[in-house]
């Protein structure tokens, strides 16, 4: 056995060499547990982070299982069930001051608090926010339009949602778009306001007739808690309009889900 050299390793050095070692240690553990934090906003609807991934993003970030779920929207809308029973949309939308936000996805028309709401089931469900996919999410008959508007409402009791998908479809210019076109922020740049207000009621067709199904929410976390209403009558976009969506939020569309065993029901007035 060969002996130390305590000449050439002196005891304060071997502590201090030990104590580096801890360091790096402790460090590279810090860093370990981390990853995780960040990996959790990371998603995307394509590649390594697409919505093939975003199920086995879990346990890096757990509430991203929710993807892997057996509820899953958007889906497309076939073989829907008329029923009588269903009412028309109770919608109580107010005016709006105008707030747009670029999150990295999809473009965002933030509503004021309070000032819009769902009742569904004697239940109300506060309009949040609407965002717009292009192309859309759901198909009707296996057909996507070339965009589709989501109207996201929230039960504050339960943390249940209510989310409206509007299509669009290629025609004449829309008329509620219209004042937004020159505004619209790319990814990264300030959130657009404006004190001159709207109201988001504007957006819809004059026949509300709907597809409903339960699901989830279309991106992550995936949570499975919505109650979808599609409707069945697109509005109409100019050419120019939809390009433009398209061109601030290129393929911002997550593939139809296995309907499985859920029903779509089918309301026209």
């Amino acid at each position: 056995m060969t002996p130390v050299n305590t000449k050439s390793n002196p005891p304060g050095m071997l502590r201090l060499g030990l104590l580096a070692a801890l360091l790096v240690l402790a460090f590279a553990c810090k860093k370990d547990k981390a990853e995780p934090a960040e990996e959790c906003g990371l998603w995307e609807y394509e590649g390594e982070y697409g919505p093939d991934h975003w199920g086995s993003l879990a346990p890096a970030c757990q509430e991203y299982a929710f993807c892997g779920g057996s509820a899953q929207s958007p889906v497309d809308i076939t073989g829907a069930a008329p029923d009588a029973s269903l009412e028309a949309l109770a919608t109580n939308y107010g005016a709006s001051s105008t707030h747009i936000v670029h999150n990295g996805h999809t473009l965002e028309f933030e509503v004021e608090e309070g000032s819009s709401a769902l009742e569904l089931d004697g239940e109300e469900y506060e309009l949040l926010q609407f965002h717009f996919h292009a192309q859309s999410e759901h198909t009707i008959g296996g057909a996507a339009h070339h965009m589709e508007a989501h109207f996201v409402h929230a039960n504050a009791a339960t943390g249940d949602r209510a989310v409206i998908g509007v299509m669009f479809k290629d025609g004449a210019e829309n008329a509620f778009l219209k004042p937004f076109m020159n505004h619209l922020p790319h990814h990264g740049e300030s959130p657009y306001t404006s004190a001159a207000s709207f109201n988001p009621v504007e957006v819809f067709p004059a026949d509300r007739d709907y597809f409903t199904y339960p699901g989830s929410l279309t991106t992550p976390n995936c949570e499975e808690n919505v109650t979808w209403f599609v409707l069945e009558h697109p509005v109409e976009a100019s050419t120019t309009q939809i390009l433009r969506f398209r061109d601030l939020m290129p393929k911002n569309y997550r593939p139809q889900a296995d309907i499985g065993a859920r029903q779509i029901r089918h309301y026209q007035d």
